[in-house]
């Protein structure tokens, strides 16, 4: 209707569980105001293209199916820095006044950007350079924004490597093997540390703590000496090798990604301890599935939220889960700390509390 005040949203980043009710949370809020709410295709990748490619979301659109989808509806991207965007024959160039200008075809007031550091920071300044109001949601399963205590898909992505212990455990059991399963972890450890707590996990390797084959191994070894045939590894993919390097693999468009590390540890594993390994790699499964009860709870939480704080005016604000409530806070602090695992977390005590080998000193 005429007047109405529209609102963009977008995905920005890696997917992950929880997207999808992110946005549906926005649109049934958006219309107790009255307002329209646009989602952006492909992130920043749709504000390029002419028409901008984008969807009139109402409430038809955002039923109780969607909230329990995987990945985004909207589509994504983590490719293509907009102020050094790669263009065909090689060169960059600077296309943030292309994306500012989808923003005003768009004729949007106000812009929620659901990402992690990486995305927020582009966004920020787009919004600065543009004037656009910008309201930021944490998303990553990494949980390495330390402004929040969770992001949205965390939770999902624990589940998930918990539940490959869970049936990694009887045929580990069955064969007399060690099993070693990598899980994602750009920088952090914190999915190998919560999974491998709760899996039951003997040894879990994080990139913030060093490790050696000779501690992997006794620890093995002393829990063959109680009697059990089988262990259970966890590795974060960021895990350094014994020479210092992390396993990367280069892909078919250029792009460098962590891989191997898994097999590298088990390898050791296997000769250093004579014990039949196996390793599974968990890979994108963590991402793709549905959401968890709580990262739907937490994804519905954010979503009400960031139209509210546009209702009240405000711009330039990352909200965050803090003792049991959301708070927001300048996207400019926000993106600032970095979480990776606290050596003396929680946590960390109580993974040495269980005996569980996790290292042998600080990274």
């Amino acid at each position: 209707m005429a007047g109405e005040k529209r609102i963009g949203i977008l995905t920005s980043g890696g997917d992950c569980a929880g997207l999808n009710a992110v946005i549906r949370a926005a649109v049934h809020r958006a219309a107790h105001y009255g307002w329209q709410v646009v989602g952006i295709e492909d992130g920043t990748q749709g504000l390029l293209t002419r028409p901008v490619r984008y969807l009139d979301l109402s409430l038809n659109d955002v039923d109780g199916a969607m909230m329990r989808q995987g990945g985004t509806v909207l589509g994504t991207t983590n490719k293509g820095d907009p102020f050094a965007y790669p263009m065909a024959d090689g060169s960059k160039k600077d296309r943030s006044a292309e994306i500012i200008g989808g923003l005003r075809e768009l004729g949007v007031e106000a812009l929620i950007g659901i990402g992690g550091d990486g995305s927020m920071a582009i966004l920020r300044k787009l919004a600065q350079l543009g004037d656009i109001k910008l309201i930021g949601i944490p998303k990553t399963i990494d949980n390495d924004l330390g402004i929040t205590e969770t992001s949205v898909g965390f939770d999902t992505a624990v589940a998930v490597a918990t539940e490959a212990l869970d049936r990694l455990q009887p045929t580990a059991a069955s064969h007399d093997r060690v099993m070693v399963l990598e899980v994602m972890g750009r920088d952090a450890g914190h999915i190998a540390l919560s999974a491998g707590i709760a899996g039951g996990a003997d040894v879990i390797l994080i990139p913030e703590v060093h490790w050696s084959i000779d501690g992997v191994a006794a620890k093995i070894e002393r829990v063959r000496k109680g009697g059990r045939n089988f262990a259970l590894v966890v590795v974060s993919e960021a895990v350094k090798t014994a020479e210092g390097t992390i396993p990367q693999r280069e892909f078919a468009d250029g792009q460098k990604r962590h891989g191997g590390i898994g097999n590298y540890v088990g390898h050791l594993i296997a000769e250093a301890t004579g014990a039949e390994t196996r390793v599974t790699v968990l890979g994108h499964v963590q991402r793709g599935c549905p959401p968890s009860y709580r990262d739907r709870l937490l994804a519905s939480a954010f979503g009400v939220k960031a139209v509210d704080l546009i209702a009240e005016g405000k711009s330039d604000r990352l909200l965050a889960w803090s003792n049991r409530q959301i708070v927001d806070v300048p996207i400019e602090d926000a993106i600032k700390t970095y979480a990776a695992v606290d050596l003396d977390s929680t946590l960390m005590q109580t993974a040495r509390g269980l005996g569980i080998y996790i290292g042998d000193v600080k990274a």
